[in-house]
């Protein structure tokens, strides 16, 4: 269990939303800059491991992808909710 596990338990208390959901509020209302230069940076990344992935798994490496999806959705949606945490704190915190 990670030290950020009790931030996912009751997500409405929390942020009154998911992180998810949250995100996309920040992204909506935060300097333009900023949110422009962490999404060219999260795709920049996003556009690297795809790389990595077919470079490793070969060209149907998405048909793998979504197969781990669905075999550890938890994890998976625990993983989105810390990426999407990670990246509004990036984003506040070049914003003020």
């Amino acid at each position: 269990m990670s030290k950020y596990s009790a931030l996912f338990e009751d997500e409405d208390d929390v942020f009154l939303g998911s992180p998810v959901s949250k995100l996309m509020d920040i992204i909506f209302n935060a300097n333009n800059d900023v949110v422009r230069f962490d999404l060219e940076n999260f795709i920049r990344r996003r556009a690297t491991l795809e790389m990595l992935l077919e470079e490793q798994l070969g060209e149907d490496y998405g048909d793998k992808v979504d197969m781990f999806i669905v075999e550890n959705r938890d994890i998976v949606e625990t993983k989105m909710k810390s990426l999407s945490i990670e990246l509004m704190g990036e984003i506040v915190s070049k914003s003020e």
